[in-house]
């Protein structure tokens, strides 16, 4: 990560607003060439210096009732360049803060035994960031991947 500018975030304030705040929007782009936001329930996570970003397709009511036909799933099977924001609002304004980060998406399909592992820790992780996620089925739904390319982060006081 190159050197922060003024309001820029390091890396451990990256980190801290990424474990602390309890959702973030995930953009993808459509068919159309449109961003289509989406606020979603995430859990990061470190791999070979790597930061990544998982999301399942969890069991909230959908517009529609096949996960594999949500809009962001299609989008990213199309076009997996995907951008995630995560901020933090606050009435102070010297308390504001977010971090923008541009990567690549993927499916991780149930049942596929090269991404067990991976599928299996990140669920830990989110049950454990969300309970109510320990009643549902996460183990057979697919889940979101991104492989974090670039970070940008900002606020208003760094280290406040």
């Amino acid at each position: 990560m190159s050197k922060p500018q003024t309001g820029a975030m390091d890396h451990d304030a990256i980190r801290q607003l990424l474990e602390t705040e309890r959702r973030g929007v995930l953009v993808t782009v459509d068919d159309e060439g449109r961003p289509r936001p989406t606020p979603f329930c995430y859990a990061a996570s470190e791999t070979d210096g790597r930061l990544i970003i998982h999301t399942p397709i969890d069991e909230k009511p959908k517009g529609t009732t096949a996960p594999d036909e949500l809009p962001r799933v299609l989008d990213i099977r199309a076009r997996p360049a995907v951008t995630v924001l995560v901020d933090h609002w606050d009435e102070d304004w010297k308390r504001l803060a977010w971090i923008l980060l541009r990567g690549t998406a993927r499916e991780l399909s149930p049942g596929d035994p090269a991404t067990a592992d991976e599928r299996a820790r990140a669920i830990i992780a989110l049950r454990a960031r969300y309970p109510q996620y320990r009643d549902h089925r996460l183990e057979s739904r697919s889940m979101i991947r991104i492989e974090v390319d670039s970070v940008r982060g900002w606020e208003a006081s760094p280290g406040g």
